[in-house]
């Protein structure tokens, strides 16, 4: 018969192949290219993205690319001052960086979606920043699998230079990504098998 501590084995093995099913992460955005400016790739993160590209910071000095960049020297942007997307399965979105690009005063407004767009709204909030620096958003969205950014107001922080718009910097995005829990099924059977060791191991000597 199975004793208590190979049923302790078992039991603590299916704990762990139930557990662990968010993957905690930040995403720098300094592994995407080596040109100035590109297009954020589907799956970056684990993840999909619309309407978001990356912007070296030394490409406009002053900027809020440049003043707004956290780690490495690349930062997330929304392609024309339009609204932007995340998506792609469920996550925790926690927080990140963000910046005007060229409007201190910036309005950022993000909404987390359970469902897709059509789906449930979750979560509402608005960030206002400036081209200073980076200012930290603690947005603790949980369960969420469509984020949409959009971003208005604020007035030009240097009506002399070439830059206007909406845009906004994003560094450090932090998330948790959630993997499929095997099925009950497959929990049992991995503890029938770890059984199975754990007596093949007695039988060995390798076990007390």
């Amino acid at each position: 018969m199975a004793t208590s501590k190979h049923l302790a084995i078992a039991a603590g093995a299916c704990l762990f192949l139930g557990a662990g099913i968010a993957q905690g992460k930040v995403l720098t955005f300094d592994n995407i290219s080596s040109d100035n400016q590109a297009t954020i790739p589907d799956g970056y993160g684990g993840l999909n993205w619309d309407k978001f590209s990356v912007e070296r910071d030394s490409a406009i000095p002053g900027s809020g690319y440049d003043n707004g960049t956290v780690s490495g020297h690349y930062t997330a942007f929304n392609d024309y001052g339009n609204p932007a997307t995340v998506s792609d399965g469920k996550f925790d979105f926690q927080g990140a960086y963000f910046t005007g690009a060229w409007n201190n005063g910036l309005e950022i407004n993000l909404k987390g979606y359970s469902g897709g767009t059509g789906g449930n709204l979750l979560y509402d909030k608005t960030v206002t920043v400036d081209t200073t620096g980076p200012t930290w958003f603690k947005a603790n969205f949980k369960g969420i699998d469509t984020l949409i950014f959009s971003s208005s107001g604020g007035t030009d922080a240097n009506p002399n230079d070439n830059g206007q718009g909406t845009h906004f910097a994003m560094d450090n995005f932090k998330l948790k990504k959630y993997k499929k829990v095997p099925e009950p099924g497959t929990l049992f059977l991995s503890a029938i098998g770890l059984l199975g060791l754990a007596f093949a191991g007695r039988r060995m000597g390798l076990s007390a």
